[in-house]
C-alpha cells in the first residue's frame, strides 16, 4: 500500500508545477496591464522554462549534504517569495525575476518530492510512488493553464499567483507534521549525468521529447490570442476550451501507458507524433468550422501528452542502470522544448502572423519524428527477431 505521505508529495508537484503555464492563458492580460507586446509576455513562460529545466541537477550538487525536508521546505520559502513579487510586480523586469526565483526554488522542490517518495515507501512500492509523484507534475501542466485563464478572466492576472501562494503557505504549514528527515544521498556528479548522452540512441530521445514540446508550444503557448483572433472566442469560451484540453490531455497521458504496453513503443510514440503533426497542420483550416475546431482540439490535447509514457519506458530499456538519470534528463529536456517553443511562437507573432504558429510547428514535429525513429530502431529489430 503507498504511504499516504507520498499523496502529499504529489500536490507540492502540482501546485510547484502549476507555476510553469499558469499564465499561459492570460498573456494578453498581462500585456495590457504591464504595456508589453504579447511577444514579450510569452518569455515568461521561455525563461521559467529555463531555468526550472537547468537550475534542479546544480542546486542538489550545491547543496547535496543538507537533509532532504528541510532542503523542500527552504525552496518552498523561496517559491513563495517568487509568486509574492509576482503579485505585486509592477513592471515587465520585476515579473521576470520574480518568474525566475520561482523555477530556481520550484525546480529544486520537484526534484526532492521525487527523492522523498522513493524514501518513505518500501522498495516494492518505490515506482508507483514515483509515478504519482510525477503525475502530479503532469497534471500541473496540463491543468495550471485552465485555471489561469479562468482565475485571470475573472478578477485580475494577479489572481492566480495569489492562488499559487496561499497553497504554498498551507503546504509550507503542513510538512513539518507529515514529513520525516531524509538524510541526502551521495549526489550524482553533473559530469557524470551528461556522459550518459554519449549513447546517440538516448540523446535522440531525449531530443525527441525537445521537439515534440518545442512544436506543441509554438502554438499552444499562444493559444488564447490564437483562438480570440481567428475564432472570435471570449473569455469564458477560452476558459472552457483550455478545460476541454486539459481532460483529453491527462486522459492521453494514460491512453499512451496503455499503448506503449498492447502495441509496443516504437509504433506508439511514431502514432502520436504523427497524430500530433496532422492536429497542427489541419488546426488553421477549422477557424470557420467550430464543429471541427472543438474535434481537433480534443485530439490534439490527447496526443500532447501521450508520448510522456513511452518515452520514458524507452529511456528505461536503453539504459536502465540510469534511468533516474534519465527520467530527470528528459524533464529538463521537456521544459527546454517549452522554453524554445514559445520563443519560437514569439517570434512569429512579433515578425509574422499568429496564423502560422501552428504551421512552423509541424516542422519541429517532423523532427522528433525522425529522431524517434532513429532511437527505437532497436525495438523494431528486437520485434523483428522475436517474431
Amino acid at each position: 500500500m503507498i504511504d499516504k505521505r507520498v499523496y502529499m508529495l504529489t500536490i507540492i508537484a502540482f501546485v510547484v508545477g502549476m507555476a510553469e503555464l499558469i499564465i499561459g492563458g492570460i498573456l494578453d492580460l498581462v500585456a495590457i496591464d504591464l504595456g508589453i507586446s504579447i511577444s514579450n509576455a510569452g518569455l515568461l513562460i521561455s525563461v521559467f522554462a529555463v531555468v526550472f529545466a537547468i537550475s534542479a541537477p546544480i542546486f542538489l550538487i550545491i547543496f547535496a549534504k543538507v537533509e532532504r525536508t528541510r532542503l523542500a521546505f527552504i525552496a518552498l520559502i523561496f517559491f513563495l517569495i517568487g509568486n509574492i513579487i509576482a503579485i505585486f510586480s509592477p513592471t515587465f523586469m520585476m515579473l521576470i525575476v520574480a518568474r525566475i526565483i520561482s523555477a530556481a526554488s520550484g525546480s529544486l522542490v520537484v526534484v526532492l518530492c521525487i527523492n522523498l517518495a522513493s524514501n518513505i515507501v518500501e522498495p516494492a512500492f518505490r515506482g508507483r510512488a514515483i509515478g504519482l509523484v510525477v503525475m502530479g507534475v503532469s497534471g500541473s501542466l496540463v491543468l495550471g493553464l485552465p485555471i489561469g485563464v479562468t482565475l485571470g478572466n475573472m478578477f485580475t492576472w494577479r489572481a492566480p499567483f495569489i492562488l499559487i501562494a496561499t497553497l504554498t503557505v498551507c503546504l509550507m504549514i503542513a510538512m513539518p507534521v507529515f514529513l520525516r528527515r531524509v538524510p541526502p544521498k551521495k549526489a550524482i556528479p553533473l559530469r557524470k549525468q551528461i556522459a550518459t548522452l554519449k549513447n546517440y540512441k538516448i540523446s535522440l530521445a531525449h531530443l525527441t521529447t525537445f521537439f515534440f514540446l518545442a512544436g506543441h508550444f509554438t502554438l499552444y503557448g499562444y493559444l488564447t490570442p490564437f483562438t480570440k483572433t481567428m475564432l472570435g472566442f471570449s473569455g469564458t469560451t477560452i476558459s472552457i476550451l483550455y478545460f476541454v484540453y486539459g481532460i483529453a490531455a491527462v486522459s492521453g497521458g494514460g491512453l499512451g501507458g496503455i499503448a506503449a504496453d498492447r502495441f509496443g513503443i516504437r509504433q506508439t510514440i511514431l502514432i502520436v507524433i504523427s497524430l500530433l503533426a496532422f492536429c497542427l497542420l489541419i488546426i488553421p483550416f477549422t477557424v470557420n468550422i467550430v464543429v471541427l475546431f472543438w474535434i481537433i482540439l480534443v485530439f490534439w490535447g490527447m496526443m500532447s501528452w501521450a508520448i510522456t509514457p513511452p518515452i520514458q519506458s524507452h529511456l528505461i530499456l536503453l539504459s536502465p542502470e540510469t534511468s533516474d538519470i534519465q527520467q530527470s534528463l528528459n524533464n529538463a529536456s521537456l521544459h527546454l522544448g517549452i522554453a524554445f517553443g514559445t520563443f519560437i511562437g514569439s517570434m512569429i507573432v512579433h515578425f509574422g502572423s499568429i496564423e502560422m504558429n501552428a504551421h512552423v510547428g509541424v516542422i519541429f514535429i517532423v523532427i522528433a519524428f525522425i529522431t524517434a525513429m532513429i532511437s527505437t530502431r532497436r525495438e523494431l529489430r528486437f520485434a523483428k527477431s522475436v517474431a
